[in-house]
C-alpha cells in the first residue's frame, strides 16, 4: 500500500506543479494586458483640441448660436437663443438625445456622439429593479430552494450495498487538474462577476463604501485575468471528455428512470457519463464558449463587435416571425459593448444556475461522488451503482492483466 500511496502523492505533485506554471502564465498575460491598457490611456490623455478649434455653443448667454450640421437651417434667419427654431436648444438637444454625431478633433472618434439614447434601455435592464438583477437573483434562489426541498425528501444518496473498500481509477489527475482548474476559475469569476451585479446593494451596507471600491477592484482584476484559466479549461475539459459526452440509447433509458436519483433502489446503467452529467457538460461547454467570446469582447472594447453579426445571421434564419421584427443590424460600438454586457450577464447567471446544482450532487447530494474529482479513485460499489457499462468496459479491458482494482486501507 505504501507503493500505492507514494504513487498518489507523484500525481498530487505533478497537479500542483502544472497548477503553478499555468499561474505563472496568466500572471504574465495579466502584466503584458494592464501595460497595452495604461499606454492606451497615456497616448489618449496626451491628446488636446487645437487652439483654433471651434464649437457650435454660444460665447455667452443671449448670444446667437451659429447655424451648424446639427439641423439644416436652409434659409431660415438665425434666431436668438430664447426663440425655437433649426438652431434653438430645443432642437439641438433634440437632435443630440436621437443620437445625432457631431465632429470632434480627437482620436477618440466615438466622443463625437454626446448622448447614447440606446443606453437608457440598457441602464434599465441592469436597473436595481431591472429584470437582469430581479430574475436573476429570483433564479438563482429558485435552484437553492429546489435542492433543499430536495435534501428534505431524499436525503443523501447513499450507496446502497456499502463500501466494498475496493477502488478503481475514475479520473486520471490530467483529467482532475482540468475540472479543477475549470471548477476554481469559474467560482472566481462567478463571485467577482455577482459583487458587481449585486456587491452595491449587499456589501456595502455590511463593509462600507471604501471596503467595497477595495473589494469591487481586486474582484474586477480577479475576474478579467483569470478568465484565461477559465477558457484553458474549457478547451481541456472539450478534448478530454468529449468523446465520452456524446448522446447514446443508454441516456434516454437513464432519462426515463430519472437517473435513479427519486427512487432507492433504482440505478439505471450508465456508461462513463450518464445523462445528467452530459447535459451538465454540454451547457458548460456551450455556455463558457458563449461567455468567453462576450468576455473578450468587453476586455478588449470596441475590437471584437459580435452582434451585428449575429443579428444578420438570425434575421437570415427567419427570426422575424418568432421576434415579431428583424433585429437591428447597424450597431454603434457603444451597442456592441451593451449587448456584450448583458448577454455575457445573462449566460454567466445561467451558468452559476447550473454549476450549484452540479456542486449539490458531486458533494451533499451523494455519498463517493467527490472522491472521482477528490482523490480519482472510487468505490466499486459506487461505480457499480451509478456506471454499471462503464466498470464492465474497464473490467474487459483489463482482463488477462494485473487487476485494476486496490483494497482500500
Amino acid at each position: 500500500m505504501s507503493l500505492r500511496r507514494s504513487k498518489l502523492r507523484r500525481r498530487g505533485m505533478m497537479i500542483g506543479i502544472s497548477a503553478i506554471g499555468l499561474a505563472l502564465a496568466i500572471f504574465l498575460v495579466s502584466v503584458l494586458q494592464i501595460s497595452l491598457t495604461v499606454n492606451e490611456a497615456l497616448a489618449q490623455s496626451s491628446v488636446r483640441p487645437p487652439d483654433n478649434a471651434v464649437t457650435n455653443a454660444p460665447m455667452a448667454p443671449g448670444e446667437i448660436r451659429v447655424p451648424d450640421a446639427v439641423a439644416p437651417s436652409g434659409d431660415a434667419p438665425v434666431a436668438p437663443l430664447d426663440i425655437l427654431g433649426p438652431n434653438s436648444d430645443a432642437t439641438l438637444w433634440g437632435e443630440i438625445r436621437q443620437g445625432s454625431t457631431f465632429t470632434v478633433s480627437i482620436p477618440d472618434r466615438k466622443a463625437a456622439t454626446l448622448v447614447q439614447s440606446e443606453g437608457v434601455a440598457w441602464e434599465r435592464m441592469r436597473a436595481q429593479n431591472g429584470p437582469l438583477r430581479t430574475y436573476g437573483g429570483m433564479a438563482i434562489f429558485a435552484m437553492l430552494a429546489l435542492l433543499f426541498v430536495f435534501y428534505l425528501f431524499r436525503g443523501r444518496i447513499a450507496i446502497e450495498e456499502g463500501r466494498s473498500g475496493i477502488l478503481i481509477e475514475r479520473f486520471k489527475p490530467v483529467e482532475r487538474f482540468g475540472h479543477w482548474l475549470l471548477a476554481v476559475s469559474f467560482i472566481l469569476l462567478a463571485l467577482s462577476g455577482l459583487n458587481l451585479l449585486y456587491g452595491r446593494d449587499l456589501l456595502i451596507p455590511i463593509f462600507g463604501k471604501e471596503a467595497f471600491a477595495t473589494i469591487t477592484m481586486a474582484g474586477k482584476w480577479i475576474h478579467n485575468n483569470v478568465a484565461w484559466a477559465f477558457m484553458l479549461a474549457l478547451v481541456l475539459v472539450f478534448v478530454m471528455w468529449v468523446v465520452h459526452n456524446l448522446p447514446s440509447m443508454t441516456d434516454i433509458r437513464w432519462i426515463m428512470k430519472g437517473g435513479g436519483l427519486f427512487t432507492e433502489g433504482v440505478h439505471p446503467p450508465s456508461k462513463k457519463f450518464n445523462a445528467g452529467q452530459k447535459l451538465i457538460f454540454w451547457s458548460v461547454i456551450l455556455l463558457g464558449a458563449s461567455v468567453s467570446l462576450s468576455g473578450v469582447s468587453l476586455l478588449f472594447p470596441y475590437e471584437l463587435p459580435l452582434f451585428a453579426k449575429t443579428f444578420e445571421i438570425l434575421n437570415s434564419l427567419g427570426v422575424e416571425a418568432v421576434w415579431g421584427a428583424p433585429l437591428a443590424t447597424e450597431l454603434t460600438p457603444l451597442e456592441e459593448m451593451q449587448y456584450a454586457q448583458i448577454w455575457h450577464t445573462i449566460v454567466a447567471l445561467a451558468m452559476i444556475v447550473i454549476v450549484i446544482a452540479h456542486i449539490y450532487i458531486g458533494s451533499l447530494g451523494m455519498e463517493g461522488a467527490f472522491d472521482a474529482m477528490g482523490s480519482g479513485m472510487v468505490d466499486y460499489n459506487w461505480a457499480e451503482e451509478h456506471h454499471g457499462l462503464w466498470v464492465e468496459k474497464m473490467e474487459q479491458e483489463s482482463a488477462g492483466a494485473d487487476p485494476a482494482a486496490t483494497p482500500a486501507e
